[in-house]
């Protein structure tokens, strides 16, 4: 990552760190704060597993995992040229990897996942700010993978460049 992706990053974790830190401090032990009622509330959640609170207390599993993804985008970070149609790429893996980075994070050093937003309409699971960047991010990487990079470009990429 070049200087501006590294502050960017760092920003998006902080962000992410700061609203778990004030959930911790803020809604812990407490009933849930309605912000919009029927919609939307704030209301703490210590998940030792994954979304949908599967696969639980099994911390070794999200470390190796989240050390392996981001290995890949830095990776993929790497190859790209300094060209700005690859800039949506970039910013999308750095989210992503601000998002894995921050649930990573609570996972070491609480063995827990601090989540506090809830989307009441659907009864969403609770979530925080890591989920948004990591849920957000795959979506656009999805998108941009299937419809604004052609393939030769993300060959090029993937080092599996046309002779």
């Amino acid at each position: 990552m070049k200087i501006k992706g590294s502050i960017f990053f760092i920003i998006l974790l902080a962000l992410d760190q700061l609203t778990k830190y004030l959930a911790l401090t803020g809604l812990r032990g407490k009933e849930a704060l309605v912000l919009v009622p029927k919609i939307l509330e704030l209301n703490y959640v210590e998940n030792r597993g994954a979304a949908f609170g599967i696969l639980q207390n099994k911390l070794i599993f999200f470390v190796l995992m989240t050390a392996v993804i981001l290995a890949g985008i830095l990776w993929v970070l790497s190859r790209l040229r300094a060209d700005p149609r690859f800039r949506p790429l970039k910013i999308t893996l750095v989210v992503l990897a601000s998002g894995a980075v921050g649930n990573l994070i609570d996972r070491v050093f609480r063995s827990y996942v601090v989540d506090f937003i809830y989307f009441k309409p659907i009864d969403f699971p609770v979530f925080n700010v890591a989920d948004i960047y990591v849920t957000v991010s795959a979506a656009a990487l999805i998108l941009l993978v299937l419809f604004y990079y052609k393939d030769h470009e993300l060959e090029a990429v993937l080092g599996r460049e046309r002779k």
